[in-house]
């Protein structure tokens, strides 16, 4: 009975994310460069709203000091920090290992949630590009909405205008690899995205 008074009391804790789902972008990917001849690039995003006060700046720096460790060939591993005009902070890891990469966002979103910053993470962006062409030029985007545990393609057209035909059609040729978000309102458009 205390679950439905909460519940009614609007005390209830919001689902704790599945960031093992980010491991699912490794079937994604082999999908998208097989059926799309898109290709990962080789920097992703991790989105997150900075909270007030030394505790959380001390768990933001233990997240950004282990993006810092060399990968196994030794060299070390590009990083860069932006924060948008909406009060956003964005930490973009780079690695030339796609499953690297993905490895290295599961270490940020983790390390913010084991610290108690959870609701503080909004999402996780990697982009993709048509093979053989430049890398800065991302033409579509898999972002995992970390509240609710599920992606959805992004397909920017140019301008503020998506090419709402291809992300359509993208949830169905991903539906085995990725849980696709069914609530198409929480499909975010991400204009100014930082990740190239």
């Amino acid at each position: 009975m205390p679950r439905i008074f909460d519940v009614i009391m609007g005390r209830t804790k919001p689902a704790q994310a599945n960031l093992d789902a980010l491991f699912g972008l490794a079937g994604a990917q082999v999908t998208l460069q097989a059926s799309e001849s898109l290709v990962p690039g080789s920097e992703a995003g991790v989105c997150y709203k900075p909270a007030a006060g030394k505790p959380f700046s001390e768990a933001a720096a233990e997240a950004e000091a282990l993006l810092d460790l060399p990968e196994e060939d030794g060299t070390k591993p590009a990083v860069r920090q932006v924060s948008d005009k909406y009060g956003y902070h964005w930490v973009l890891p780079g690695a030339s290992d796609f499953q690297v990469l993905v490895n290295r966002v599961h270490m940020i979103n983790s390390t913010l949630q084991d610290n108690g910053y959870g609701p503080q993470l909004l999402c996780s962006v990697f982009g993709f590009h048509p093979e053989g062409a430049a890398q800065s030029s991302s033409s579509l985007y898999l972002v995992y909405l970390y509240k609710r545990g599920t992606f959805y393609p992004f397909a920017p057209a140019g301008g503020e205008r998506r090419d709402v035909e291809t992300e359509l059609r993208l949830t169905e040729v991903l539906r085995d690899d990725l849980n696709i978000e069914s609530d198409k309102e929480r499909w975010m458009a991400l204009w100014g995205l930082p990740v190239s």
